[in-house]
């Protein structure tokens, strides 16, 4: 499986449009101590011609451009070797790059019917597709099942919805009950070479949901939004904690980055990073804490196969 990071910061990128913190001043300076990051994307192919794309971002124009196997095949006027979105919410960041793909074929969207019904009924994501390429909805599975191809055939990777604890997306606030899978993390298999992906990008708390797939990935690609439960607050940027949107922090006596020492995955990478977080920093404490700890800072364009 081949894997490669689009995109790996939280909504609004590094740096924010409107946002002069320390960590998007250093961005913008481009001196190096700092990478600039697009909203979180991940591509994935079991053969390196026919892509699924984890979440789409409002950025996904530019991943795309960014990364030539997601071109079209220069002998087709029309085309692209993206076969199906797999969303983990309806976050605005996850789920507007659906509106930037309208001009080709019918899109193929995995998604629960939770997230579904906030994409039709709280910003009518649906219905605007349906004028364009309209959108053909999958519910993913709960347990491993063949990702198909767009014609029906095995694209040569396995998958399953992992539930998360979550809240529906801040658009649907007060519009809908809470629901078990507002949320859902991935756990991508290739069936040929056994290696697995695990994608969790919006993690609340610990869950016992969490704990088998935890089990055997080679991968794990985890939400690193937060350093700390007040960082917004913090970085005079916002009120909001990490708790309150729905993100588990990094930092701290039961934060992420303590809790997956226990896990000996090959490959532990933090995305969907916030552009408040100081992991951001390349020679920051949080950073090397993060390093020491065996876990990565993702960054674009980064690449594994497994």
């Amino acid at each position: 499986m081949r894997i490669h990071l689009l995109g790996t910061a939280a909504g609004g990128g590094v740096p924010q449009w409107n946002c002069n913190c320390i960590v998007c001043r250093e961005a913008r300076t481009r001196n190096g101590r700092v990478q600039p990051r697009t909203q979180s994307s991940v591509a994935v192919s079991a053969d390196g011609r026919h892509w699924f794309l984890l979440n789409a971002s409002p950025d996904i124009r530019a991943q795309i451009e960014s990364f030539a196997p997601l071109f079209p095949d220069h002998n087709k006027t029309r085309n692209s070797p993206i076969e199906g979105v797999l969303l983990t919410n309806a976050d605005l960041d996850h789920s507007l790059g659906l509106l930037l793909l309208r001009e080709g074929e019918k899109l193929r969207v995995h998604a629960t019917a939770a997230a579904r019904h906030a994409l039709t009924e709280g910003i009518s994501i649906a219905q605007t597709l349906n004028f364009f390429s309209g959108v053909e909805w999958i519910e993913p599975p709960t347990k491993r099942e063949p990702l198909l191809l767009r014609n029906g055939t095995p694209s040569g990777l396995e998958y399953e919805a992992i539930p998360l604890s979550g809240k529906p997306p801040r658009f649907m606030s007060g519009k809908t009950a809470p629901s078990a899978r507002n949320v859902i993390g991935y756990r991508i298999h290739d069936a040929k070479t056994d290696g697995t992906l695990l994608f969790l990008p919006d993690v609340a708390e610990v869950s016992k949901s969490l704990l088998p797939p935890l089990i055997g990935p080679q991968l794990l690609l985890f939400d690193g939004t937060f350093w700390s439960e007040n960082e917004m607050r913090e970085r005079g940027t916002g009120i909001l904690s990490a708790s309150d949107m729905g993100h588990w922090p990094i930092s701290g006596e039961g934060g992420s980055l303590e809790w997956l020492a226990n896990f000996r995955i090959p490959h532990k990478i933090y995305t969907h990073i916030n552009n408040t977080n100081p992991i951001l920093i390349e020679d920051s404490p949080e950073r090397t804490a993060v390093k020491a700890a065996g876990c990565i800072v993702g960054e674009d364009g980064m690449e594994f196969e497994i």
